[in-house]
């Protein structure tokens, strides 16, 4: 019996011979199954490019969000070290509170780094913060606000039943200037030996004004060879304020003053390298450091 065979006949549109391509039946079916099979991976192939591209799309998304909320975290953290920041300069604003008004010893301030020596003793370095943005952290913080906001209430109820009291106590600068020499042990200037600041020193322009740091009574304006022109004034609860090497006075010995009195003028006089106000605060005849009383930035 003759093998059938299918004809596929190929008739061009311009002049020429046709062409005939005849196929068995089976060459037929195998052709017919590799179409399919090629179709079927194209198919496929279509399906996971349009797939790939759908992922690569939403993975960009991730990305995009991934890095904005980078950018959130970053800004949260630093938001929280600078909350942290405010939190350690209120929290040591009010140990000074707590000194001025007797409730604590002087020895709470000591954790802060107050030292003796040259230099501004008061600028406070920042806490180092390295801690994951978390519930805990947060916690930390508010905990920690809440006993300042108990401890700062506490500290207004005294001060405003010691009214008196809160103004003849020292709680201001006497000058504005560099603070160039703090309280404590140092390098004498002149002689380069070991010895014991009792106050603070505040260099500054010649003849720029020095106030009292407290209501009080002038007691004394002096000169002598160390000190130069000095003030001497007496205040409430046991305090005396001295000011050093003025080139002038501007009150008399029995003369009230009140905070911020304008009572003398820089000066170089005495035992001084240079224009500025020596201040020393006595309390009950013994020199404290005047760094627990001054509530100025």
């Amino acid at each position: 019996m003759p093998k059938k065979l299918f004809s596929l006949i190929i008739v061009p549109h311009h002049k020429g011979k046709s062409k005939t391509i005849s196929l068995s039946k089976k060459s037929l079916k195998v052709l017919s199954g590799i179409s399919v099979f090629l179709s079927l991976v194209l198919v496929g192939l279509l399906v996971d490019y349009f797939t790939l591209n759908i992922v690569r799309q939403k993975y960009k998304e991730l990305l995009i969000e991934n890095v904005k909320q980078k950018e959130i975290i970053v800004q949260y953290q630093d938001s929280i070290n600078e909350l942290q920041t405010k939190i350690q300069y209120f929290e040591n604003y009010a140990k000074k509170l707590n000194v001025m008004a007797g409730l604590k010893s002087p020895d709470v301030l000591k954790e802060v780094g107050i030292g003796s020596g040259a230099g501004n003793s008061r600028e406070l370095s920042p806490p180092d913060i390295s801690q994951d943005i978390n519930l805990n952290s947060l916690n930390s913080v508010s905990q920690k606000a809440e006993g300042i906001e108990k401890n700062l209430n506490t500290l207004v109820n005294f001060f405003e039943s010691q009214s008196l009291r809160l103004a003849g106590t020292p709680s201001i600068l006497p000058t504005k200037g560099y603070w160039v020499s703090s309280y404590g042990w140092r390098d004498d200037p002149f002689t380069g030996k070991r010895t014991f600041h009792r106050g603070i020193d505040i260099a500054t322009y010649f003849s720029n004004p020095v106030v009292a740091t407290a209501d009080g009574v002038v007691v004394q304006t002096t000169r002598n060879k160390i000190g130069g022109n000095t003030i001497k004034i007496s205040h409430r609860g046991g305090y005396v304020t001295v000011y050093c090497h003025l080139s002038k006075f501007l009150v008399n010995p029995g003369q009230k003053v009140k905070r911020g009195d304008t009572i003398g003028l820089i000066g170089k006089t005495g035992k001084a390298l240079g224009p500025h106000v020596h201040y020393e605060i006595r309390l009950n005849g013994k020199s404290v450091n005047p760094y627990y009383y001054i509530l100025e930035e």
